[in-house]
This record gives structure tokens, sequence and C-alpha cells, in this order.
């Protein structure tokens, strides 16, 4: 009786462009991300790496699926039978016992045959033998049914449709990287964008607590534990920042505060980026979206600190941030109101077109030192 197995076969998208060493590396990591979810989910299942495919064999489909749709690094996942220890002969006749409950009598079909380069099997032969019992039209062009088969030293692998995966690199395979987050709509979607480009996030979130409630603080923990379906684990600084921003307040024009606010947040983001070997900060600003999010200031802020400052979200209107939000499921969360750090002191007319030269006058006045010193020691780290 023929060997058969239920799973989800997955295949790899940009990863392949890398070199043999790189790709190796790339695929490594994508593995230890699938067997870090499913032991994180409990789930029944074992992953088999292929040269070019994963093979995760499981009863539970469902949980499987989910796994794979969530997971980077994939280009294309499928609901898959496999046939270890099998034969052409055995195979082909699995295929003619079955193929009416796949493809009904009023259908046309198409077989799409993949033989890696170790099977010495010839494309033709597999393909007369499989399709000659077939009672079916073929139509190639634009078949009501696709019989996808891959022919492995491993087994046979039969499966019916190719669903998209959400691509990008591995989580972890391009390093780390220190996001701001608000706990408003854009920041976890850059921190979304960042995973799926290989980048390990740690989160970072200034509040005003005590003199406003901790909503922002609760968010961005909720925000956190919906991350958790993208990247296996998540650190979150939470620093108090109302003390800096009493301060600014009275010593500094209520047009140049919110750059006053930013670039002290960047001193601060600096210093845990080192601590933690973050090679980059990440934060949810588009240009235009706000007067602090113009060239002229983004310039302005990033001019505080050494680190590169990553914006994903740059050219992306807010209606794309938007549907992004709610794909990943963080937009009803992020909507909820709370009183944003920055918000809380904010003038309601900011500098669209602030000066360099200004800035660093009115920093003069300010205790920057002791306050990036003072947001250091009073941060308390969560994990997840």
């Amino acid at each position: 009786m023929i060997k058969q197995k239920s799973g989800i076969l997955i295949a790899f998208g940009e990863l392949f462009l890398k070199s043999d060493s790189v790709k190796t590396y790339f695929k490594q990591k994508l593995v230890d991300g699938l067997l870090f979810f499913i032991k994180k989910e409990k789930l029944d299942a074992k992953v088999m790496s292929m040269r070019e495919r994963i093979f995760i064999a499981s009863d539970d489909l469902k949980s499987a699926t989910k796994l794979a749709e969530n997971t980077f690094g994939i280009s294309w996942y499928a609901n898959c039978m496999y046939f270890p220890e099998t034969n052409l002969r055995e195979f082909a006749a699995f295929v003619d016992k079955n193929y009416q409950d796949w493809i009904k009598k009023t259908e046309t079909f198409a077989l799409r045959l993949k033989i890696s380069a170790e099977i010495k099997e010839e494309a033709k032969s597999v393909i007369d033998r499989i399709a000659k019992n077939i009672d079916r039209k073929v139509d190639l062009n634009k078949p009501k049914k696709e019989l996808f088969i891959e022919v492995r030293k491993e087994g046979w692998f039969l499966y019916f449709k190719k669903d998209k995966g959400s691509g990008g690199f591995p989580i972890g395979s391009a390093g780390k990287v220190l996001a701001l987050t608000s706990g408003g709509i854009d920041s976890p979607v850059a921190s979304y964008l960042m995973a799926k480009k290989g980048a390990d996030n740690i989160w970072l979130h200034f509040h005003s607590f005590p003199l406003v409630s901790n909503k922002s603080i609760e968010k961005v923990k909720e925000l956190a534990r919906v991350f958790m379906k993208y990247q296996p684990r998540l650190r979150v600084y939470f620093i108090p920042f109302s003390k800096a921003q009493v301060e600014i307040k009275g010593k500094a024009p209520a047009s140049y505060r919110i750059l006053l606010y930013r670039r002290l947040m960047l001193r601060i983001a600096e210093i845990i980026a080192e601590k933690e070997g973050c090679k980059a900060l990440v934060t949810g600003e588009s240009l235009g979206q706000v007067s602090s999010q113009t060239l002229t200031n983004l310039n302005i802020i990033e001019e505080a600190t050494k680190v590169p400052v990553l914006r994903p979200l740059i050219a992306k209107d807010k209606q794309d941030i938007m549907d992004l939000a709610k794909k990943i499921g963080t937009y009803d969360i992020s909507i909820k109101p709370q009183e944003d750090c920055c918000t809380l002191f904010t003038p309601k007319h900011a500098n669209a077109q602030g000066k360099l030269e200004n800035v660093k006058a009115i920093e003069k006045k300010l205790s920057i030192r002791k306050l990036v010193s003072q947001g250091i020691k009073e941060a308390k780290v969560e994990y997840y």
C-alpha cells in the first residue's frame, strides 16, 4: 500500500537570488522560525528541509496553513499530499484511482510537473504515464483544475493550488532594529514591513504617564501580543517622557517643541540601540503627513543621531497604511483613544520648516544629557 502524509509544502521567494552560503543561512533561519512557532502553538508537526522546498508534515492543516501564511521568507505554500518511498508506477496508480474526486467530468485539467535535478526520470515519460488514464480534457492554458506534481529524492508531492505567502526574508536574517512605537496606526505597520525584510524588531515606547492615563502603554502591550504572530520574540522598552516634555515646554517656543521632542527621543533610542546591537532605528513617519514630517524637519530630527533612521512608510498614503494595519490585525487596537506623549504638549501650529541653527540654540538651554540619562535610567523592559 502506498505511503501518504498530509502537510504544507513551502517555496522560497527572494531567498534564491542569494549566493549559496547566504541561501543556506537564510534557509536555516526560516526553518528555525517555523520550528519556533510550531512549538509555541503546540502543533503536532515535523519539518523536512529539502533543496528548494520545506515540507511541514501535519494532520492539523488549518493550523499549519496559518503558520505558513504568517511566516516571512515564504513565496508560496500549498496544502499537499506527500508520498515517501514511492515510485512512478505506484504514484500513477494512486492518481488513476482518485482523479475523479479531484476533477469533475465537465472540467478541463493540466499537469504541472517539476522534477529535481537528482531524479533520473524524464518529464515526458512521467507526464505520459500519469495522464494516460485521466479521462478528462486537457487544457494547458486555462484549465479548470491543475495537478501540481513535484518529484524529489525525498518522494512525490501532489497539490492543487498555490497560495501566496508573505514574501520577504526570514526573521532575524537581516539583523536587529529598534522601532519607535507610539501605539498609533503607523508604527506597528512600519515594524511589520521591517520584519518582512528579515529584521528582528525591538520596540521603544515613550509615554507621559502619570501626567496622562496609561492607555498608550496598554495599547502598545496589546499591539505587541498581535505582533507575536510575525516575530518569535519581542522586547519592549517603556520610557517615561513627561519630565523632558515639561522642561522643553518651559524653555522652547511652541513651534519648535515637536522637533525637540523627536530629537531627544532619537538620542535616547541611539543609546538603547547600541546596547541591544541594533543597526538602525525605525519610525512610522510618512512624508508630509504632519508638520514634523516635511523633508526639512525630518533632516533636523535625524541630525540628532548617528544611527541610520529607516522609514518604511515614507512614500505611503495614509489609506495604504490603514489598509495594511487592518490586514495585519493592528488597526482596531491602534485607533483606540489615547493621550500620546507628544500630543499632550503639542502646539496648535507647529513649524513645518524649522531651522537647525534655531533648534541647536534652544537645546543649549536644555539639560539634554540629564534628560537622556534620566530616560535610560527610568526605562522598563517587558518581554513577549
